[in-house]
């Protein structure tokens, strides 16, 4: 569903006179891992790293203990650094502290960016699942996080959805922001390039890459960013 924004609906006619600034680096690849990480995905992380650029890969277990789920996310941690890729856990900040981490991403849920910010210090990469709303995007922005993630803008089998955006939404917040914006939520190298026009900084995408060979996924995505 589309949830009331507290700012009122956006003009649809928004996007059409928006422009991408050339003052934005191009959208780049933003990966989410799938809920089971173990097994050979490190090798198979090994290989969609190596297959074309990606930016960040974010650590996203469910349901396992931090013990275990540090565990899991070393051997990841390592494959990244080796990348130059920055390595974020999803919802927990003590475990990104744990792991030296990049970076942490924060649900509604997970806590306050500022709270994020005193635990992992200042280089750590802060970023805000802000859903369809730009008044959640403002708040993360303003609480000092890094980069804000809207979405979902299709249908995704990664997590159920409650929230759709539209591309409009990213048009906004690239025209009047300088936050990075990250598109969630369904994205595949076919529809990856319309949210790169309409302004995202990143995509995210998990299902489209790890459902199939990982190497070709990348560099799909690769070509439809280029």
């Amino acid at each position: 569903m589309i949830e009331d924004d507290p700012l009122g609906p956006l003009d649809p006619d928004f996007a059409e006179s928006f422009t991408r600034s050339v003052r934005r680096p191009p959208c780049q690849l933003y990966l989410v891992s799938p809920l089971d990480v173990g097994g050979n995905f490190p090798d198979r992380l090994v290989r969609a790293l190596a297959a074309g650029p990606v930016a960040a890969f974010q650590f996203r277990v469910k349901e396992v203990d931090q013990h275990d789920a540090a565990k899991l996310a070393e051997p990841l941690r390592r494959i990244c650094a080796d990348a130059d890729v920055a390595f974020i856990v999803n919802d927990s900040v003590s475990l990104a502290k744990r792991l030296g981490a990049d970076g942490v991403h924060l649900g509604q849920d997970d806590g306050d960016p500022r709270e994020a910010r005193a635990e992992l210090g200042p280089e750590a990469q802060i970023g805000v699942t802000c859903h369809d709303s730009r008044h959640l995007a403002m708040e993360a922005g303003e609480g000092g996080a890094d980069y804000v993630a809207f979405g979902s803008f299709f249908p995704t089998t990664t997590k159920i959805v409650a929230h759709r955006a539209e591309p409009v939404l990213l048009s906004w917040w690239a025209t009047l922001f300088e936050i990075p914006c990250v598109a969630i939520g369904g994205v595949t190298p076919e529809n990856a390039a319309a949210l790169a026009n309409a302004g995202a900084d990143f995509v995210a995408a998990s299902h489209a890459v790890w459902s199939g060979d990982e190497a070709a996924a990348v560099r799909a995505f690769a070509t439809a960013l280029a």
